[in-house]
C-alpha cells in the first residue's frame, strides 16, 4: 500500500518536469529560463545583505534586516531569519507543520519593489501544511524541499524570509521556473 502513494508522487513529479520542458515558447528553451530565473534571483539578492554560508553553530542573525544566508552549496534557497522561534521546540520528522505565508514573484521584482504577494497570511480559512521531512506525503512533495529547511534550524513559531530556486519549489515553480521570496512562519500541530 506505501508503494502507491510513492508512485503518485512521482508521476506528479514527472509530470511537472514535462510540463515545464515543453511549455517554454518556441523561442525559449529550458536552459534559457532557468538562466533568466538566476537573474531574477541575483536582481533580488544584489539589493540585500548575503551571506555565503550557514553561521557556525547556527548562530543565525535575526530581524528585518538580518542578512539572508546561502542554505547551500547550490544556491536552492537563501533564508534570512526574522525570528527563531522556540528552539526549545523543534520539528521531528513526520511532524504536521502549518505554515502562513505571503510569496513574491522574483520575475516581477523591479525598482527595489517586491510585487505584491499571495499567500494565507492574512486568511485563517485557508490552511496549508506538510508533513516535515516525509518524502512520501503528497503535501510535502507538493511544496517541495526548500520550504522546509528553516525547521532544520529554528524552532517552532519561527518566522523567514526565504528565497527558493524553483528547483527547490512547489511542482508548479519547478514546471514554470519561477523563483519566489517567502515570508513565511511555522506552527506545530496540536492533533
Amino acid at each position: 500500500m506505501k508503494l502507491l502513494p510513492r508512485i503518485f508522487s512521482i508521476m506528479a513529479l514527472m509530470t511537472a518536469l514535462a510540463s515545464g520542458l515543453t511549455s517554454c515558447d518556441d523561442n525559449t528553451s529550458y536552459a534559457d529560463r532557468l538562466e533568466s530565473e538566476t537573474k531574477h534571483i541575483n536582481r533580488y539578492l544584489a539589493d540585500q545583505k548575503v551571506v555565503g554560508h550557514i553561521p557556525e553553530n547556527n548562530e543565525f542573525e535575526a530581524g528585518p534586516d538580518a542578512p539572508f544566508y546561502k542554505m547551500d552549496s547550490d544556491g536552492l534557497v537563501y533564508m534570512r531569519v526574522i525570528s527563531k522561534g522556540d528552539t526549545e521546540n523543534m520539528a521531528k520528522k513526520n511532524d504536521l507543520v502549518y505554515i502562513r505565508f505571503t510569496r513574491y514573484n522574483l520575475a516581477d521584482y523591479t525598482d527595489g519593489k517586491l510585487p505584491e504577494g499571495t499567500g494565507n497570511s492574512d486568511d485563517v480559512t485557508y490552511p496549508e501544511q506538510f508533513r516535515y521531512q516525509n518524502t512520501t506525503s503528497q503535501n510535502s512533495i507538493t511544496w517541495g524541499e526548500g520550504i522546509q529547511v528553516p525547521l532544520e534550524y529554528l524552532g517552532y513559531g519561527c518566522e523567514v524570509d526565504l528565497v527558493i530556486r524553483s528547483q527547490a519549489g512547489r511542482n508548479e515553480d519547478i514546471a514554470n521556473v519561477i523563483p519566489y521570496m517567502y515570508n513565511i512562519r511555522y506552527f506545530k500541530s496540536r492533533i
